[in-house]
C-alpha cells in the first residue's frame, strides 16, 4: 500500500499537518526523529523546515535542497502503524 502526500503545512517547531491521497491527514512531530545531519542539515533552521513543499512526482515531501522523507514513513506516523501493517495491508485500508 503506498498512500502519497498530497498536502503539507508547516506547524511550527518540527511539526507538519499532513494530507494523504486516501484522505487520511493528520499532525507529525519530526524534530525527534531528525538527526539534522548530512542532507537534513540545513532544517535545522525552523524558517528553513517552513519551507517544506510536496514533490508530486515522488509522492512526498521535501525541502529546497531536496531533502525528503519516505512517504509510507509518514504515513506510519501519521497513523501510529507499523510500517509492516502498512505493506500487507489491502488497498483502502489505511482508513
Amino acid at each position: 500500500m503506498l498512500n502519497d502526500v498530497v498536502k503539507v503545512e508547516p506547524r511550527g517547531e518540527y511539526r507538519l499537518w499532513l494530507q494523504f491521497q486516501d484522505g487520511v491527514e493528520g499532525e507529525v512531530d519530526l524534530g525527534a526523529a531528525l538527526t539534522f545531519q548530512g542532507v537534513f542539515a540545513p532544517l535545522r533552521d525552523p524558517a528553513y523546515f517552513a519551507r517544506v513543499r510536496v514533490n508530486a512526482e515522488l509522492g512526498t515531501i521535501c525541502w529546497p535542497n531536496d531533502a525528503d522523507w519516505d512517504p509510507l514513513v509518514l504515513y506510519s506516523l501519521v497513523t501510529k502503524r507499523p510500517i509492516e501493517s502498512l505493506l500487507s495491508a489491502p488497498p483502502g485500508a489505511g482508513r
